[in-house]
């Protein structure tokens, strides 16, 4: 995990609350050995892939099922203790961190597929279900569900987050993809919300509210998803051009001309040189567009001449194709892998990575700005970017002996997420408010959408138990 950087007006505000010696008892007599002290499991659940720096919680319980979760919750609520939910603690702004003291709730061992409607295209898994094994256990329906991060993260954390990733141009997010959600809430009480009927006009949309709500509102304990067909056909493609500008226009072109793109991905020469070096791939050190496309052979073969149309018209050149599983397998991972080939190209650094999203035309307006500013900083980074809907990352390579570089860093992360503010964007595109971006958010939404955000809190959480201190303070 990504090493913290002690600078004391760079950490989160700490406050922790009282957890009971009798409460850890209570625990130890409810779960036994699946509930832990032990200082090494409390750091692990105690830790995201952020920079910032917390005291872990005081205990971690290893849940099960939903019944585990309940009791669990119900038991720190008697004594006003945090609940905190851990999946896999692959989340990048601060979410896993016990500011304010508490209890971890490990879902992970809450990782089975429980029901697969293959002609109604849904899906049911618990939280600790991760993506890819999803997939690969769906895989003989012939369906596949499209919500890719990059990494293996679980389905309750991609739902807590709203994660969505390199296919959301055309699949969207976890908000249009959860149909139904069992929440365990802050009393200690499971609900149901949603079904899986397609649509509903039935009383409040309480599956959105929890979408997203960063384990602020409850834990989530099962979740109804959408399928898809897998396509007919894919295919792959790799396009060099000669600024980040050009990409950035060519993709602009493509979502107003409505092709039906799958995938569109920005990545910066710094990034593609790093890439170069981890995977051993020898591709073009230029700004470079990956794409895939989905359909039929015809359709396919229609969204990929149309593409190399536009791409040409901007200077794009060598498309080079990739239309086997290998080849694109090859590719796709290489790109996730980006994040751990930046961190290697600098020995010992620390990361702080963040992103934004705007509307499609003021993608260049934006991200321009933004690598000017990076460029000028002499700090290295990376960026690349789900360009097709507007959402780029930027990650900023530390030298932790160096704690300048991390002020700098946060100075050009505020300009970058005030310059998306302007442009009518948002502050997250995708890895959540969490700690980082509260601030953010305030501008972003007003106060008055904040007073009523704290309202629903206090109506659902009136202890302040469920992962306090993120999204906004109370």
């Amino acid at each position: 995990m990504n090493a913290p950087t002690a600078l004391s007006h760079l950490t989160p505000a700490i406050a922790l609350r009282e957890v009971p010696d009798v409460l850890i008892e209570a625990l130890k007599a409810r779960f036994g050995n699946n509930c832990s002290t032990a200082l090494a499991v409390r750091t692990q659940h105690g830790r995201d892939e952020s920079s910032f720096d917390a005291p872990p919680p005081a205990a971690v319980v290893f849940a099960e099922n939903t019944q585990d979760v309940a009791d669990a919750v119900k038991l720190a609520s008697g004594y006003s203790v945090p609940v905190i939910p851990f999946g896999v603690g692959s989340s990048l702004e601060g979410h896993l961190l016990a500011v304010q003291g508490g209890i971890s709730i490990d879902v992970s061992r809450m990782n089975r597929v429980l029901s697969v409607n293959a002609e109604d295209l849904t899906v049911t898994v618990e939280p600790g279900v991760t993506r890819k094994q999803l997939n690969e256990e769906i895989k003989s329906t012939g369906l596949f569900f499209p919500i890719d991060p990059g990494a293996d993260a679980s389905i309750g954390g991609m739902t807590a987050t709203r994660a969505s990733g390199t296919n959301a141009v055309r699949y969207g997010t976890m908000r249009e993809n959860v149909l139904a959600l069992e929440v365990v809430t802050a009393s200690g009480e499971p609900i149901r919300t949603g079904t899986r009927a397609k649509k509903s006009s039935a009383g409040y949309d309480l599956t959105r509210l929890f979408v997203g709500s960063e384990g602020t509102l409850g834990v989530v304990t099962e979740i109804t998803l959408r399928l898809y067909p897998l396509p007919e056909a894919v295919s792959a493609a790799i396009c060099s051009f000669p600024s980040i500008e050009a990409a950035v226009r060519t993709t602009i072109e493509i979502i107003q001309l409505g092709v039906p793109i799958a995938r569109v991905e920005l990545i910066d020469v710094n990034t593609v040189r790093m890439v170069n070096a981890y995977s051993k791939l020898a591709l073009r050190e230029e700004p470079m567009l990956l794409m895939e496309f989905h359909g039929s052979p015809a359709g396919v073969k229609e969204q990929a001449e149309t593409v190399q149309e536009l791409a040409s018209g901007h200077g794009g050149k060598a498309f080079e194709w990739a239309s086997t599983p290998e080849e694109r397998t090859r590719l796709w991972t290489a790109r996730h892998n980006s994040y751990f080939a930046a961190v290697q190209s600098r020995p010992g650094c620390r990361v702080i990575s963040t992103d934004t999203c705007v509307p499609i035309s003021r993608l260049a307006d934006c991200l321009l700005e933004s690598v000017a500013e990076a460029d000028a900083s002499g700090i290295p980074y990376f960026l690349v970017g789900h360009v097709g809907d507007g959402n780029f990352h930027f990650g900023y390579l530390l030298d932790p002996n160096a704690p300048e570089e991390r002020v700098t860093a946060e100075k050009l992360n505020h300009a970058l997420v005030s310059r998306a503010l302007a442009l009518e964007g948002t502050c997250t595109g995708e890895h959540g408010v969490g700690l980082h971006k509260m601030e953010f958010l305030v501008n972003e939404t007003g106060a008055g959408a904040i007073d009523m955000m704290r309202t629903i809190k206090r109506a659902l959480d009136p202890k302040n138990i469920m992962n306090p201190g993120k999204i906004f303070s109370l």
